[in-house]
């Protein structure tokens, strides 16, 4: 079998790839991590794990996906990606030319020479870390751990963890790590639906518990991607991605309230912001919204707030952004229940309301965490009726906090069912819906993406929030 031809040459911030000390178990891992021999195995298969773990394939690498949910299985040996970024050609030729597999056999972990965790780490209703699939998962490897390993963690968390929990559940084991096997950290930075970076042209952090082991992780990241960026330690990696999201959370929680204050001035901020931008230095544009979703956004900053309480130091700032971007789906339902009354003279709690939108991002089927599932709920709490339209999603899947809405499929669109809604909620501006249809369609529209003013739709019964 001839290895697939690899990315481009690599590019360094810096090199460390000279260890300070060596251990045979090392030397024979770096050696088949070059050669592209080491076999890899991928825990997850969702919208991390997937792409990478078919960019490693066509490394070069023999790499085999692991899963619990066996319908991901026979989809991918159907040759069916489930994850818009894999495309099925893509997963087809790797799986035709031998180098990836999947299977929700975890035995078959001890085979594997790198292994790298990409499975969800969630928030509790309290806010507080869940790692139970992190920690369910490090004792899955530590059942056929083996000398000669690394164990990557990419799953995003708290400064700690990798180090803390990992290597506490592996070391059970009698082995020890840096000496034994070896163990580093590198941030999934995957963006549903941007088309202008992969897997592969994504400059990657990484990090490793000790000289070794940050060499295999930057040896064999090096391999996979186009871009290596090493740090001194798995807690600074883990700070590195909740340093990003965090940055973005504090950004739109601050524009989602300046959009409340302007408002009530008679001001528009979508104006605002594009007057702004034009500024060459000094400004960044972040836009307001219903509310946050997605995997990491809304959840990864409350990581660090936690983690905060054990050195006794408050994160004022942090929580204070969650809650403005929390408020936010109340807000938009108010403003709904305002227009129904000003514009229709109808109670919210006499209406039907037809929300546009269920993924939490423009052009992709993922509702990981999406403001639109909390806005329908919102919704019928006040007595309303609501529906949904998603041209990428077609029926509400089982999630945790709304089983309620598991099953209800996204309805036809055309005039007369848009017509027999009192009122249409724009949540999410796929570019596949016909703007100009509802514009012509519906009574009363109130957005909260300012996608009818943008493609020059403005009119009396479209409202903004």
């Amino acid at each position: 079998m001839v290895p697939a031809a690899g990315p481009p040459e690599p590019h360094h911030r810096q090199q460390n790839w000279k260890p300070i000390l060596t251990s045979p178990h090392h030397d024979r891992l770096l050696e088949s991590i070059s050669r592209r021999t080491a076999r890899v195995g991928v825990i997850g298969l969702g919208y991390v794990g997937l792409p990478l773990a078919v960019a490693t394939a066509r490394s070069g690498f023999q790499v085999t996906g692991f899963d619990v949910d066996p319908g991901k299985i026979v989809a991918l040996d159907a040759g069916r990606s489930y994850i818009e970024a894999v495309e099925d050609e893509a997963l087809a030729r790797e799986s035709e030319a031998g180098r990836f597999r999947s299977t929700t056999d975890f035995s078959d972990l001890g085979l594997c020479d790198v292994i790298i965790i990409c499975v969800p780490t969630p928030l509790t209703r309290h806010r507080d870390p869940d790692l139970s699939f992190v920690e369910n998962t490090s004792r899955s490897i530590a059942a056929s751990l083996r000398p000669g390993q690394l164990v990557v963690l990419e799953s995003t968390t708290y400064p700690g963890t990798t180090d803390g929990i990992v290597r506490s559940i592996l070391e059970e084991t009698g082995l020890r790590s840096g000496t034994d096997f070896f163990i580093g950290f590198s941030p999934e930075r995957e963006d549903p639906g941007n088309r202008s970076f992969k897997t592969t042209s994504i400059p990657k952090v990484v990090a490793g518990d000790g000289p070794l082991a940050a060499a295999l992780m930057e040896r064999f990241y090096a391999a996979v991607v186009t871009t290596v960026v090493p740090v001194s330690s798995n807690a600074t990696a883990e700070a590195v991605k909740l340093t990003e999201n965090i940055f973005r959370v504090v950004n739109i929680a601050l524009v989602n309230e300046l959009k409340i204050v302007y408002d009530a001035m008679g001001i528009d901020i979508w104006e605002v912001i594009e007057a702004a931008k034009t500024k060459p230095f000094g400004y960044m544009p972040f836009y307001p919204g219903p509310g946050l979703g997605g995997h990491c956004i809304p959840i990864d900053p409350f990581y660090l707030t936690w983690k905060s309480r054990e050195y006794e130091l408050p994160t004022r700032f942090i929580e204070l952004a969650g809650e403005i971007n929390s408020a936010m789906p109340r807000h938009v339902v108010a403003r709904l229940a305002e227009a129904l009354d000003k514009r229709e003279g109808k109670a919210l709690s006499r209406s039907s309301v037809l929300v546009v939108g269920l993924a939490y991002k423009k052009n992709v089927p993922d509702i990981r965490e999406s403001p639109s599932l909390k806005l329908i709920e919102l919704i019928e709490e006040r007595g309303g009726k609501a529906a949904f339209y998603d041209p990428h999603v077609e029926e509400i899947p089982a999630t945790r906090e709304y089983m309620a809405l598991k099953g209800r499929r996204s309805v036809v669109f055309d005039e007369a069912t848009v017509r027999s809604f009192d009122a249409v909620l724009i949540a999410t501006d796929h570019d596949a819906v016909d703007y100009t249809g509802l514009a012509g369609w519906s009574p009363l529209i109130v957005d909260t993406r300012n996608v009818f003013a943008r493609r020059g739709l403005a009119a009396g019964h479209i409202v903004k929030a």
